[in-house]
């Protein structure tokens, strides 16, 4: 079983939470984003169980529970995957403008990859860069491996992973899961 939450994090970092996840709350910039992440977790596992860190920093639950997670934003969006087959990574980005987004793919991306965007129409290139930054991202993070790892991935050749990929209204989601599931419009559940 995979649900795949969105929501809006200026309205979920209002949500009430229990005291004692609140007071883990950072201080900061990153403060809302943290706050509607656990607002999402606590809307779709009740009662929430406790969150450790795996080696590289990955947020999960302990071994005692068989469900397994992964958060992202982007903007004023957040994303929430959530698995009872095992571990996942998801990555959320807004479609937009970046500059230098060609050096960024020369230094990421594989030949295939660089194959997948040529095909594309010269308008949707840009478009096509996020789709796969996105899947690249939600690789790493179903490892939970980090950033700079990005590039010894090849999101059209997933290795004992499964990809699915959607761009709907200004956003661009991926998800990597070991089972098989295809993201769409109407797998999402939108909370907030």
């Amino acid at each position: 079983m995979y649900r795949l939450f969105l929501g809006k994090i200026s309205t979920l970092s209002l949500t009430t939470l229990p005291q004692v996840l609140a007071e883990q709350a950072p201080e900061g910039k990153r403060r809302s984003a943290w706050l509607a992440g656990r607002a999402l977790l606590c809307h779709a596992v009740s009662p929430l169980p406790e969150i450790h860190f795996g080696e590289q920093g990955k947020p999960g639950f302990d071994e005692r529970h068989t469900l397994w997670f992964n958060l992202s934003h982007s903007g004023d969006d957040i994303a929430l995957l959530l698995s009872d087959e095992g571990e996942v990574g998801c990555d959320i980005e807004t479609l937009r403008p970046r500059l230098q987004w060609q050096q960024l793919s020369n230094a990421t991306f594989t030949g295939n990859e660089h194959i997948e965007i040529e095909r594309e129409s010269e308008e949707q290139r840009l478009t096509a860069f996020w789709r796969i930054w996105t899947r690249k991202e939600a690789m790493v993070k179903q490892r939970g491996g980090s950033a700079w790892q990005i590039v010894s991935y090849d999101s059209t050749a997933p290795l004992n992973q499964h990809l699915s990929d959607l761009q709907h209204q200004g956003l661009s989601l991926a998800v990597c899961t070991p089972t098989s599931f295809t993201v769409s419009t109407a797998v999402i559940e939108r909370v907030g």
